[in-house]
């Protein structure tokens, strides 16, 4: 039996690895010889796989994965298709495994006071967020409504009325920009995906700018839009720092991100450093 029984696929297991290969490679807009040449394959056997003329090995799948830098939750559904296993795990970030972990995070965010930052998964949920992330909230968003078992969405916040929405100056470029950063992540993510869907409820408003229904890749080039929050007479322009875990082989770890809210003026800064003291 062996390698035979351990790996039983249909035509329909190698059709499905050869749309998705097909897909991500159309995606990362690499011709076959390009990822064959990423992947040191022959752009015959690329092509027999993408047919399903050929079966690709798990180790195949995975130098074909790592080649078009696919994300880990995809590349599993990469094996899956090709009738492998799984190989990533999902951890809880709460899971005692990820005590130092959850340290870390802690330590990030500690380290940017007295500027805002918050832990976020790859939906935009915040896990955690630091005393001047917290502080600032309070100042500038106290429409934001507190408390509840589920973590608080940035996303749903910042578009909302009763969230940052009215709160934040320039809107019309902040929106655009964030709008822009979901279609972005929209190209990496599955069906179902909570930001898509999201996107997808934005875009079906009947006052949506035309221009959001597009994904404009010079947007997310060259633009660093500063976020100006204005309630009375408080003042604050801010631009955020994103930070990555490395290369984790933890879906979790790869998805989480720390986003810090630094200041964009002299004037911001002494904003910053009066709230975190009062």
């Amino acid at each position: 039996m062996g390698a035979a029984a351990g790996k039983q696929k249909t035509e329909k297991q190698v059709s499905a690895i050869g749309r998705l290969l097909k897909q991500w490679r159309m995606t990362r807009r690499m011709s076959q010889l390009d990822l064959a040449l990423e992947a040191d394959i022959s752009p015959r056997h690329l092509s027999f796989i993408e047919t399903g003329r050929a079966e690709p090995s798990r180790e195949m799948v995975l130098v074909l994965c790592e080649a078009l830098e696919i994300p880990l939750r995809e590349r599993n559904a990469m094996l899956l298709a090709a009738g492998y296993a799984p190989l990533y795990r999902e951890t809880d970030i709460d899971a005692p495994e990820m005590a130092h972990i959850r340290d870390v995070i802690d330590f990030m965010l500690e380290s940017y006071n007295p500027y805002g930052a918050v832990a976020l998964d790859a939906h935009w949920n915040v896990l955690k967020a630091n005393r001047a992330y917290e502080k600032m909230a309070a100042a500038f968003f106290p429409g934001l409504a507190g408390g509840g078992d589920e973590p608080p969405n940035l996303l749903y916040q910042l578009f909302s009325e009763d969230g940052m929405r009215p709160f934040i100056a320039n809107w019309d470029e902040v929106a655009y920009y964030m709008v822009q950063r979901m279609h972005r992540e929209a190209v990496h993510a599955q069906a179902g995906d909570p930001t898509v869907t999201f996107l997808e409820e934005l875009l079906a408003g009947d006052d949506v700018p035309r221009r959001w229904h597009l994904f404009d890749v010079s947007a997310q080039q060259s633009l660093l839009i500063p976020v100006h929050l204005k309630i009375g007479d408080l003042n604050a322009r801010l631009f955020s720092v994103i930070t990555t875990l490395g290369t984790p082989q933890d879906i979790t770890l790869q998805e989480l991100r720390i986003e810090a809210f630094m200041p964009a003026d002299e004037a911001t800064k002494e904003v910053m450093a009066a709230l975190m003291e009062a």
